[in-house]
């Protein structure tokens, strides 16, 4: 990001520093701390895991003597042993807001309920918030955007993951002036919608990764949540439920992200979707013009003959780009990524098995439910349970698989404090 090397070294030279706590030290929650450890005008402070001697093992990997590292569950004793220049691990996330010595919190656990809580609670405490979590931002991220905006505090969706890199070449183009077509990503692992940690536990086992977090990407849930964040923070809406997710070449997405009368397979523009092939890693925007000017300078630049154009990102670094939205978040007061205001779409809940009432609903990445992809109004219209809010959810009714389950369907836990946060984003964001 422009200029932001130079003002971290600046902050370095005075002596000062972004001050840091992460909470969830998973894959991407170590990867993140190690890299802190190396960033100039960043201090990482506080690790938050319910694994302790993973915490402190990763304090260690960053060359921290083990006399200098302070566990505590309490906010005021953590606080005081960092302001004696101590590193501090604990295992309760929801005491991470009110740690007055943080500058930014980063929640990097994956789980939905978990993640609101300590949005919440950091916005209520004056606390900037990078999100990890995309999971919990497509439940209730909408609300707790707002109330950042009315508290003064930056909340967004870090950068690296998907949605991130899909925004920055969304910025790119709508400030340009160009018609935005479609926005997109590649899918990186192939699409089964009847993956579970149990089909999925030794590819997980080879590659290092959760049974669970895999079968999330697997069974697609993860593309959908990302691209309802996408929605959620441009306006762009899926083109049909759960995308169209077409098999093609790079080369190729131009044309197929066109409209039918085009040749493509979009009944409109300005929608999010996805596509599988040679596409993954990267991200994509296509982008059309009315203007014949920019056309000839376009083609000149070897973009293309147009209609449609690509702007392509051939990666997105996950966690390695998180200390970007830091840095955003503190020295540019901006976001990266966030909700524009009233929710765009919506990622449902679909069974993937045959459920019977009395199930309790695993949730995402397990082996009872995946994740699709619609308007927001249209899922509301239709009662549709959003998949954020599938886990610990108790089946009350017969549902067959591939059905969408509905709220009607199924029994909540009415003292989740997610599930009372999404009440009040439905009443605060009405149809």
């Amino acid at each position: 990001m422009l200029n932001l090397p130079d003002k971290l070294n600046k902050l370095e030279k005075e002596g000062q520093s972004i001050k840091v706590g992460i909470i969830g030290v998973g894959q991407m929650g170590a990867g993140l701390a190690i890299l802190l450890g190396r960033i100039k005008g960043m201090d990482l402070s506080l690790l938050a895991d319910v694994k302790i001697e993973k915490a402190i093992s990763i304090f260690e990997e960053m060359g921290i003597p083990k006399k200098k590292i302070f566990y505590s569950d309490d906010p005021f004793q953590c606080n005081r042993a960092l302001e004696n220049e101590k590193k501090v691990v604990t295992s309760e996330a929801k005491i991470v807001p009110y740690i007055s010595y943080l500058n930014v919190i980063v929640e990097a656990t994956g789980i939905p309920d978990v993640g609101a809580k300590v949005a919440f609670n950091s916005i209520r405490c004056g606390k900037d918030i990078i999100m990890m979590n995309v999971e919990a931002d497509v439940t209730v991220g909408c609300l707790l955007a707002d109330l950042a905006k009315g508290s003064k505090v930056i909340y967004t969706v870090g950068a690296g993951d998907e949605p991130g890199a899909i925004k920055e070449l969304y910025d790119f183009a709508s400030a340009l002036g160009f018609r935005i077509v479609a926005a997109g990503k590649g899918k990186n692992n192939p699409l089964n919608h009847e993956a579970t940690p149990k089909t999925l536990k030794q590819e997980a086992f080879n590659r290092g990764v959760s049974p669970k977090m895999l079968t999330e990407f697997v069974d697609g849930s993860k593309t959908m949540i990302e691209m309802s964040c996408v929605a959620n923070a441009t306006g762009l809406v899926p083109d049909i439920r759960g995308m169209h997710g077409p098999e093609c070449r790079l080369t190729e997405l131009p044309s197929v992200f066109a409209l039918k009368e085009n040749g493509g397979i979009l009944n409109k523009t300005g929608v999010v979707d996805y596509a599988l092939g040679n596409v993954a890693p990267g991200v994509f925007v296509v982008v059309s013009t009315d203007n014949d000017w920019i056309k000839k300078d376009l083609k000149y630049l070897k973009m293309g003959p147009g209609p449609n154009y690509l702007l392509y990102r051939p990666y997105h670094l996950t966690n390695i780009e998180i200390p970007l939205s830091i840095a955003r978040a503190v020295i540019y007061r901006e976001p990266t990524i966030t909700s524009l205001g009233k929710p765009v779409a919506e990622t449902i809940t679909v069974a993937k098995r045959n459920l019977t009432p009395g199930t309790k609903l695993d949730g995402i990445g397990g082996f009872d439910v995946y994740g699709s992809i619609e308007k927001s109004s249209i899922a509301r219209k239709e009662n549709l349970l959003p998949l954020g809010l599938s886990k610990g959810a108790v089946i009350r009714k017969n549902v067959k698989k591939g059905e969408y389950i509905t709220y009607h369907q199924v029994e909540l836990n009415d003292d989740s404090f997610l599930v009372n946060l999404r009440k009040l984003q439905d009443s605060t964001f009405p149809l």
